[in-house]
């Protein structure tokens, strides 16, 4: 469960291309977020190719995995999420980058059935009884959840540690990281991709999308089909809360409209929005931030009043809301659409997408059917499927 953090600056993506870089390199990644740095890390550690990392801003992570504070939960997310998700675990705990804090989801008037089905469907959850929620979050309401369930198993994800991770991974293994580089377009040119940047030209053999909310602007600039990526809006707030143990779970509603967890002495609060977006660079909106607070209130005791920061960020989505990986045409390769995932995801995602451009089998930890699910190439299927037939 992907939330973000405020940024700062961030640079003119149409800046002139005048700097003179020139580079030859097998592999360009395009992106410098989770997804970029970690199929870079990936791809320097299983193999010799020469890589170049490209970020448009001026540091890495800047967007939505700079502004991060994930949360690992095996129950979140689609079967193909999940199974990513669990396929993850190994990695993130031997660089010991979780830390305990369990999940407690809950089920308002009419939606128990979903909980209800997701506990069936996942051995990471079990019903909890009212005696477990008073006594892991006192501040619910009595009666405001229909049923209840613990991911006992469910930890929180140092996110600076995990880009780190990646990063000292990448460089470590020869990939040349080049920020303030704009992309302003790409063509094939016989058995390679050229890159014209505002730095320059890059020729690579394998380009590979992973520009997070720009995904599809880069697909476009490279003379890709768009896949209908769409970035949605998510707020976050940090407020007072007297109350508030650090020893509190993450808490979630089942029908997305809230979760909180304790942050320092205070509270992180989330409407769990979704209001669709360009791919921008996301700020807060005064209403967004005044629903979490009614919302998180109406299923508490907390009487929360105080915000002390808010900031928003973006969670790109695919038309199916499963990510996208996979080449889509000769040497174009994409690692897209994470949503709320990429974090708690990112070590088998990167692992695939590795695999991929590698022509490599898909690890053993992770079903062999993943690449089909997630290929670019399943939304054309779709719509060959719903075009109207000719006479």
């Amino acid at each position: 469960m992907d939330v973000n953090q405020n940024p700062e600056s961030h640079r003119d993506p149409d800046e002139e291309f005048d700097r003179g870089l020139d580079l030859d390199v097998d592999v360009a990644v395009v992106g410098g977020g989770i997804a970029g740095v970690s199929v870079a890390g990936e791809l320097a550690r299983r193999s010799r190719l020469r890589i170049a990392l490209l970020e448009r801003e001026a540091q890495l992570g800047y967007h939505a995995s700079g502004r991060s504070a994930a949360a690992f939960l095996e129950s979140y997310g689609s079967p193909e999420i999940r199974a990513l998700t669990q396929a993850s675990r190994a990695t993130l705990d031997e660089a010991r980058l979780l830390s305990p804090r369990p999940l407690l989801w809950l089920a308002p008037p009419n939606h128990a059935p979903k909980l209800a089905a997701l506990v069936e469907a996942e051995p990471a959850l079990r019903i909890a009884t009212d005696d477990e929620v008073r006594a892991l979050c006192p501040v619910i309401r009595p009666g405001w959840s229909e049923l209840s369930a613990i991911e006992e198993g469910a930890q929180d994800l140092d996110v600076a540690g995990l880009l780190e991770h990646y990063r000292h991974l990448a460089v470590a293994g020869g990939v040349t990281v080049h920020t303030g580089v704009s992309l302003l377009g790409g063509s094939r040119e016989g058995d390679r991709w050229v890159l014209r940047t505002s730095l320059g030209r890059v020729r690579a053999r394998i380009v590979v999308d992973a520009a997070g909310a720009w995904a599809d602007d880069v697909a476009r600039r490279c003379g890709q089909r768009e896949l209908g990526l769409v970035p949605y809006r998510r707020t976050i707030a940090v407020v007072s809360a007297p109350a508030a143990d650090r020893s509190w779970p993450l808490v979630a509603d089942i029908a997305d409209q809230f979760y909180f967890r304790p942050e320092g002495d205070g509270l992180l609060i989330s409407p769990a929005d979704e209001t669709p977006s360009d791919p921008v660079d996301a700020r807060p909106e005064t209403e967004d931030v005044a629903l979490a607070l009614e919302r998180v209130n109406a299923a508490t005791t907390l009487n929360l009043r105080h915000v002390r920061t808010t900031w928003a960020g973006l969670r790109t989505f695919a038309p199916d809301r499963n990510p996208v990986v996979g080449f889509s045409d000769p040497g174009f390769c994409w690692l897209a659409g994470q949503g709320g995932y990429g974090m708690q995801t990112a070590p088998a995602m990167a692992a695939l997408a590795a695999s991929v451009v590698l022509g490599e089998p898909v690890p053993p930890s992770l079903p062999a059917s993943l690449p089909d699910a997630l290929s670019p190439n399943r939304f054309a299927a779709l719509a060959d499927q719903e075009s109207p037939r000719s006479l």
